[in-house]
């Protein structure tokens, strides 16, 4: 600033010296005005040079702040894009093993799915052979119909047994050995022999002491009589007593009693394949 003031000292002086000519009073203090105007003029410049550097430093500032947060962005960015990539890497492994199992358990239901048909066509013809085998005996009480993908032959005990015995008579006999014949020609059925009776109390029988026990004597007088007198296979068989506890009618008159006093015969197609199909 002192070097500025004598500079323009310098200047005014060489002027003057120059032009050989006395200042007059009015140029003198023209001349200290245009030096107060340029002093003032530069403390502006330096003011505003001072107040630019600020600036500078605080955008400075602003730009590292900025690449500090500019450079955590990128780091999570790369940190998203690495989970994306191995997301989409399992996504795709899952796709593909859920597809694989889908297709597995889509096979396996069609393989069910064909067992279950091979099973109701063999029930169905199984049926039609023993309508036709004991088409003689049907007026006496004999039924043959499919439930639950089961052939029931329902005999009543007036076809099968003297009232209140044990002991199959000759009809019943007939009965029993139409159906071994078909019964020896499907070695793939299983059979179970149900007792059944009605609710009223039994007396003067012995040693038959209840509805439990007349319906197990009766259901096994039938499997022996299939297994030793028409060579059925004795594997195959079952003998059980269901007693009073599954009517098909009323016990309170006497047409219902007479239908709930019956041996059942339930055959059933082996399932080895099907069973073995679900347990995989």
């Amino acid at each position: 600033m002192k070097k500025f003031n004598l500079f323009i000292a310098l200047f005014l002086l060489a002027a003057t010296l120059s032009s050989c000519v006395v200042l007059s009073t009015k140029r003198y203090k023209s001349l200290l005005a245009k030096q107060d105007s340029l002093n003032m003029g530069w403390n502006e410049s330096q003011l505003n040079n001072e107040s630019l550097a600020q600036r500078i430093k605080r955008l400075q500032a602003d730009t590292a702040e900025l690449n500090s947060k500019l450079a955590v962005l990128n780091e999570r960015y790369s940190d998203l894009d690495a989970n994306y990539t191995k997301l989409r890497s399992n996504s795709s492994s899952e796709i593909n093993k859920l597809t694989g199992d889908l297709a597995k358990r889509e096979q396996r239901l069609k393989e069910v799915e064909e067992v279950l048909r091979k099973r109701d066509e063999a029930t169905n013809k199984l049926r039609e052979k023993l309508q036709e085998a004991l088409l003689g005996f049907t007026k006496s009480g004999l039924t043959v119909e499919v439930k639950d993908g089961k052939v029931y032959v329902s005999l009543t005990d007036k076809l099968l047994f003297p009232s209140g015995s044990i002991i199959i008579d000759e009809k019943g006999k007939q009965a029993l050995t139409q159906l071994a014949q078909v019964l020896k020609q499907q070695p793939d059925i299983n059979i179970a022999v149900e007792g059944h009776t009605d609710s009223q109390r039994i007396s003067n029988l012995g040693q038959i002491k209840d509805n439990w026990d007349l319906s197990v004597l009766r259901s096994t007088s039938v499997v022996r009589f299939l297994t030793d007198e028409q060579k059925v296979e004795s594997v195959r068989m079952t003998a059980t007593g269901k007693g009073e506890f599954q009517p098909l009618a009323d016990n309170a008159n006497a047409d219902g009693r007479s239908k709930n006093r019956r041996i059942e015969i339930v055959l059933s197609p082996k399932l080895d394949e099907l069973y073995n199909l679900i347990k995989q």
